[in-house]
């Protein structure tokens, strides 16, 4: 899975990033981060604030679309990137509708930051009629439990950062077929669990070398959310290589 698209080659949640990841035939996944504009629409991006990745200063919700277009979402990654906007997750979904590719969109919210995110996501995802080619994740519970409601195919999951008691309970409670775990919490014992109940694993984000290995060895399963998409290849290449010999 490709973290924000292919990141380590294009600023991150562009769509250069996006059109990257879709040139390698093995990245099967792209991740991207969903928020509202002022006018409410969804538009993909990470932060909550447009200091890092852009040219502007402040938050994305104060921004309406029209102003968060006119700003500069690449140059902070290279002078190659001089220019590029900030996508809307519409523009995002015409990209790769037509490809064999899965997009997990993660929907960026806070208790009450963005009232309404879900619906105008899974709108979208009807439009081009790709709910079965969209996993919708969040942390935010309620987010996950209201898509429920909207009576859609679109597969669910929680984003986990920790290892929390009842996590069984809270995947069910929220209706989640999906655990999106950072990385360093991931253990065999959570996998075997995970996979008895037919819980699709997602951890992020393995850029290091040896938590690459490491994972892979765990389980061939596990869905390997990385700004490196090529290391994590070369690195199944090897251990195939290795095997056959």
């Amino acid at each position: 899975m490709a973290h924000r698209g292919f990141s380590s080659q294009a600023p991150e949640n562009t769509l250069s990033a996006i059109k990257k990841a879709l040139e390698l035939p093995y990245v099967d996944s792209i991740e991207v981060d969903v928020q509202l504009s002022k006018d409410g629409i969804p538009v993909v991006i990470h932060d909550f604030t447009l200091d890092r990745t852009t040219n502007g200063v402040g938050y994305v919700k104060y921004k309406t679309f029209a102003e968060l277009r006119k700003l500069d979402a690449g140059r902070w990654f290279s002078k190659d990137f001089i220019g590029e906007k900030i996508p809307s997750l519409e523009e995002v979904l015409m990209l790769t509708k037509d490809k064999n590719i899965l997009l997990n969109i993660e929907l960026k919210t806070a208790g009450e930051l963005y009232e309404g995110v879900e619906r105008a996501v899974v709108a979208l995802v009807k439009r081009y009629k790709m709910e079965n080619k969209v996993y919708l994740t969040s942390y935010d519970h309620e987010v996950i439990r209201n898509i429920k409601k909207l009576k859609t195919k679109i597969r669910t999951g929680l984003i986990i950062e920790g290892n929390p008691v009842l996590l069984s309970e809270q995947l069910e409670n929220a209706g989640a077929e999906i655990i999106s775990i950072k990385a360093d919490f991931l253990t065999p014992k959570i996998i075997m669990k995970m996979m008895k109940k037919n819980i699709k694993i997602i951890t992020w984000t393995v850029n290091d070398p040896s938590q690459i290995q490491y994972l892979l060895q765990l389980s061939k399963k596990i869905g390997i959310c990385t700004n490196y998409p090529d290391r994590l290849e070369a690195f199944k290449s090897t251990m195939t290589t290795s095997k056959e010999r």
